[in-house]
């Protein structure tokens, strides 16, 4: 059953003094995929500015802007309107040796190469080898998914944007960032390609329409087993009808919602709400 969801993305910077200038690029535009049409979507500024788009070499659309005025604060409000599908039956699974295959040919390969935020410990990764002894590629996807979430509680604000993978695992608390890179890193030291997702997930799967109701942004994986298939770690759910792809990377660098550089004295972190209405 498809259903509509309007969402407004909102991030605050404010400065410890005004800035002199910023540059700054966004990410909070979702795609239109086969499970998912993205029917309007608006970039705002304020201080007002041009904006320009463009894709970045992984396929997700850019928002850019300047301010070449001093600023005391940046308000970004991101508004889009998508409508989502369950997702298909899942695929019949390649033998190992197929996938091993395809990474050889193919751009596969950029997503079983570890990166700074994924790269796993030999010990954590036998510890996954053995929990996936003998089992398929989607059966290896939710065995080292429920592994991960078994260890990391998902704790909102447990950890920052620059926690490690490893840090997260080792305190055992974090949040759906962490959980994805460990749940990436494991799988792609397993040899099954996977990709970190950026993007939004409704926080109520039964959520009355028309009434407004508070989220965030949200974090998962899709893994490469004959084709893309959507696995959210955090919740234990193949991604579906209340996931709202945005961006998909190697990890949360490639895809990160606002990113910038500005001249000024450095302020506190920015304040960002999300907020979904289900109008179908």
């Amino acid at each position: 059953m498809t259903r509509r969801l309007r969402i407004r993305h909102t991030t605050k910077v404010s400065y410890a003094q005004a800035a002199v200038s910023s540059h700054n690029e966004v990410r909070m535009t979702p795609l239109t995929l086969p499970s998912q049409t993205t029917l309007d979507a608006r970039v705002l500024v304020n201080p007002s500015t041009p904006t320009w788009s463009y894709w970045d070499y992984w396929g997700t659309q850019v928002t850019g802007f300047d301010l070449m005025e001093p600023h005391a604060d940046l308000t970004i409000t991101a508004v889009s309107l998508v409508e989502t599908a369950p997702p298909d039956a899942l695929p019949a699974a390649p033998a190992w040796t197929e996938v091993a295959a395809r990474v050889e040919t193919s751009r596969l390969l950029e997503y079983v190469a570890p990166t700074s935020r994924t790269a796993m410990p030999d010990a954590l990764v036998e510890r996954a080898r053995a929990a996936a002894s003998g089992l398929d590629p989607h059966e290896t996807a939710v065995a080292v998914s429920s592994m991960v979430a078994d260890q990391v509680s998902y704790i909102p604000g447990s950890t920052g944007v620059n926690t490690s993978a490893g840090e997260a695992w080792e305190q055992g608390a974090g949040v759906c960032q962490d959980i994805a890179h460990l749940t990436a890193g494991l799988l792609r030291a397993l040899g099954l390609p996977t990709r970190y997702v950026s993007g939004y997930l409704h926080p109520e799967r039964e959520a009355e329409l028309h009434r407004p109701v508070a989220g965030q942004s949200h974090a998962w994986v899709e893994y490469w087993a004959g084709d893309w298939t959507g696995y959210d770690p955090t919740n234990r759910v193949r991604a579906d009808e209340s996931h709202v792809v945005v961006g998909r990377g190697r990890d949360y660098d490639d895809v990160t919602p606002h990113k910038g550089v500005y001249r000024g004295v450095a302020g506190g972190p920015p304040e960002v709400t999300v907020e979904f209405t289900r109008v179908a």
